[in-house]
């Protein structure tokens, strides 16, 4: 039987028994680690992709602008609705080890594990993102090998509400990496970014919010006068693609209200101990 049609327990069984599938230790390099799992994950017939640091920093490759190189301690990752099971027994089997009470409380849509020999955390997050807005990330896992699509990865970047110098270099090096556009895996679709925030007032402002700060950070940027033309023409262009995509009455109706109400959630800290 296909991996993939396996019911939770078996799968859960078969990747924690299946020693096929735990055939390399746990890597040094976070971001060769980060590429080792999906690629581990794809052998077992679990689709995970990945967010974070090491997509945007693997979707650079070779080419990755030295202004935005900056450590990454963690691996995020994306799984499908109803593989937190599998996902969380394939991890074992990797040599990873469970936040128990963590992944108890919030389970359905959030596993915590750890690698206690290199001091790193891994978050899977079950079909959906979920900080100070919900993305629905787990509607496209096909249309990348690696991670999710460009559009989601930004979007992860848009939605936090308090912008650090972190998320703000990762937008910057998807921004000037990578040229607008639909079908390809390396274009930043700004129509599904368009769509997304059309589903969503409270997405819309934030993400309209940080376009506006990443334009007026631009100058301490580091990059020089071309390169900070071509993401200043890229926000311009998603924009225009958020503007112009209709709106439904309820979104206008939450527009009209506008920052009087709070618009988003304030995401809780997770704690990194308490194995």
């Amino acid at each position: 039987m296909a991996m993939d049609t396996l019911p939770d327990d078996d799968a859960a069984t078969v990747l924690r028994s299946g020693s096929a599938h735990v055939t390399a230790p746990i890597l040094p390099d976070v971001v060769e680690e980060a590429r080792r799992l999906v690629a581990a994950a794809d052998e077992a017939g679990l689709r995970v992709r990945l967010i974070g640091g090491a997509a945007v920093r693997l979707h650079g490759g070779a080419d990755f602008d030295p202004s935005f190189v900056r450590e990454i301690r963690d691996i995020d990752l994306v799984t499908g609705k109803g593989d937190g099971r599998r996902a969380e027994a394939f991890l074992e089997a990797q040599g990873y080890v469970a936040n128990r009470t963590f992944n108890a409380m919030h389970g359905a849509r959030r596993l915590l594990f750890y690698d206690e020999g290199h001091g790193r955390q891994v978050d899977v997050f079950i079909n959906t993102f979920e900080m100070c807005h919900v993305l629905p990330v787990g509607e496209h896992l096909d249309r990348d090998p690696l991670t999710i699509p460009l559009a989601d990865l930004l979007m992860t970047k848009l939605q936090i509400v308090t912008l650090n110098a972190k998320d703000r270099s990762d937008a910057y090096a998807i921004l000037l990496g990578h040229e607008l556009g639909a079908g390809d895996a390396e274009r930043i679709d700004a129509g599904r970014i368009a769509e997304l925030c059309a589903r969503d007032w409270g997405l819309y402002r934030t993400s309209q919010l940080n376009f506006e700060r990443l334009l007026g950070a631009l100058p301490e940027s580091g990059l020089d006068d071309a390169s900070r033309g071509l993401v200043a023409e890229r926000i311009a262009g998603i924009v225009e693609a958020m503007e112009r995509v209709p709106k439904s009455v309820k979104w206008k109706a939450r527009a009209r209200v506008g920052d009087r109400v709070r618009w988003y959630e304030e995401p809780d800290e997770v704690d990194q101990g308490g194995y």
